[in-house]
C-alpha cells in the first residue's frame, strides 16, 4: 500500500508525534492552519469516514476517547475544533481517515 499516513504510522516517514499507542497516533501537522494543528489517525487503514463501519467503529470511538487528553497535552486549555475531511469535494488530501485538532487562537465561524 503507497498510503503516507500508514508509512508515517509505521514509522517509515519520520513525524512530529504528540501521542501513540499500540490504536492510535496523533503528530503535529506539516502544514499548519492554525498555531496548533494535530493530526489523529487510526494505526489502521481506513479511506474515510465512509469507510466507517460497525466492525471498526471502535477504533474511531478510541480516537475521540483520546482528543481531549491529545488537546490538553499540546496546551489547548481554551477550546479546540476537531474536523474530518471525506472525498473530493469535502478536500480530503490523504485517503487514510484522519481527524485535524485546531486551535491555539480563536478559530472563525466561517467553514464554507
Amino acid at each position: 500500500m503507497d498510503c503516507l499516513f500508514c508509512k508515517i504510522a509505521a514509522g517509515d516517514i519520520p513525524s512530529d508525534k504528540v501521542y501513540e499507542d499500540n490504536q492510535i497516533l496523533a503528530f503535529r501537522d506539516i502544514n499548519p492552519q492554525a498555531p496548533v494543528h494535530v493530526l489523529v489517525i487510526p494505526r489502521t487503514h481506513i479511506a474515510s469516514a465512509d469507510e466507517v463501519t460497525a466492525d471498526n467503529s471502535a477504533l474511531v470511538a478510541r480516537i475521540f476517547a483520546c482528543i481531549p487528553q491529545i488537546a490538553k497535552k499540546v496546551g489547548l486549555a481554551n477550546g479546540y475544533r476537531v474536523i474530518t475531511n471525506c472525498g473530493e469535494d469535502g478536500c480530503q488530501s490523504v485517503k487514510h481517515l484522519h481527524f485535524h485538532i485546531l486551535g491555539g487562537k480563536k478559530l472563525t465561524e466561517n467553514m464554507g
